[in-house]
Formats: structure tokens, sequence, C-alpha cells
């Protein structure tokens, strides 16, 4: 892979390292990502073969393990930025539902490329009353250059789960990264239009 591949990828990759919380016990963010991180992995390279007779295998592994981990609508009222109150409720619903889905492809081509790298997590700290924390992490492969990178990760008031909303690699924000892209797209084009063309790059 060519360097901006290799970075998609490794984005791709560690964004899909975090873990959807159990319902009834809510473990600390350390522990979501390092448990399911773990857990998504073992399964993917057990259904290796599978996968390459069957591609579409990886997006039920993705929807059933990654996706409930994701605050796919914080992170799209997020990229909305200052276009969130010009939206109608109707048009939020829209564009949050596409970028789900338009992340849920992304996550799972890209994961057809894992071969076994391995991640390192930061130890577990106290999060006391936060409801934000950064996590470290690296990842290694073999005759590559370690690559540093932070999770943010959002605890829900209601739920108590942690989940994933944004993560920065050598201090490039994905989530900023998405949102100056798409804000350009929402102010001349409207948000419905845009939500229409995500839709579209998942079909």
């Amino acid at each position: 892979m060519n360097l901006l591949a290799r970075t998609l990828f490794t984005l791709l990759l560690m964004f899909s390292l975090v873990a959807k919380s159990a319902e009834v016990s809510q473990p600390s963010p350390y522990v979501v990502l390092e448990n399911v991180g773990n857990q998504l992995f073992t399964r993917i390279a057990a259904n290796q073969q599978e996968i390459k007779k069957f591609p579409k295998i990886m997006n039920v592994i993705v929807e059933e393990e990654l996706m409930p981990a994701i605050d796919y609508k914080y992170a799209a009222y997020r990229i909305l930025g200052k276009h969130l109150k010009k939206t109608t409720k109707a048009q939020r619903a829209m564009f949050v539902q596409s970028m789900r889905s338009y992340l849920a492809r992304t996550y799972a081509n890209a994961l057809k490329q894992y071969k076994n790298q391995q991640v390192i997590f930061e130890p577990e700290k106290p999060t006391k009353d936060k409801r934000i924390v950064a996590i470290r992490t690296q990842i290694i492969e073999m005759n590559k250059p370690t690559i540093d990178v932070i999770f943010k990760m959002r605890k829900n008031k209601k739920t108590g789960q942690w989940k994933a909303y944004d993560m920065v690699v050598e201090g490039i924000s994905l989530l900023s990264s998405k949102q100056a892209e798409l804000g350009k797209k929402i102010a001349k084009q409207g948000v419905e239009q845009v939500s229409v063309e995500l839709a579209a790059l998942v079909k």
C-alpha cells in the first residue's frame, strides 16, 4: 500500500478497535477498547478463508462487532457543526443514517486488509467524572514504523456506555478532517444533497 492508503487503513483499523459496552455492567473506556479490540480481530482472523470467498461476511462482522461501539450520531452532529441548527429533525436523521452506512461500509472494506497487526493499549487510568477520555494506543507492524494513535471516547450520560467518536493520528483528527471536507459541501449543496451522496457511496 502507498503512504496515503496505509494512513487511511491505519485510521480505519484503529477506529474499528472500539467495542460495544455491556448493557448491564459498564466497563471503563480502557477495558472496552482492549477487550473488544482483541475480540473483533480474533473473529476476523478466524474467518479469513471465508471472507476471501465471501467478502460480504466482513459487513456482517462490522455490523455485529463494531457499529454498536461507534457514536456515529454524535460524530455526525459534530460534522454538521454550525449547520446543525439550520437542519430539521428529518434532515438530521437522514444525515446520521447516511453517515452510519458510509462508515460501516468504509470500515468493512478497510478491515479486509487486516494482517495480524499488533496493538498496544495504554494502561487503564481513573476516569473520575469525565465524559470525554483520550486513550493512547500504538499499532505495530513488522518492517513498518510504529504508529501512535489517540482515541477520543465519549460516555453517554443516560446509558453510561463509552463509545468512540474520533481518533487522532500524528496530530490529524479524523473527525475534524471529515468536518472540513463535508462542511464545505453542506454549505454549497445543502445537507440533504450531501446525505444522498454519502448514501450513494455505499451502494
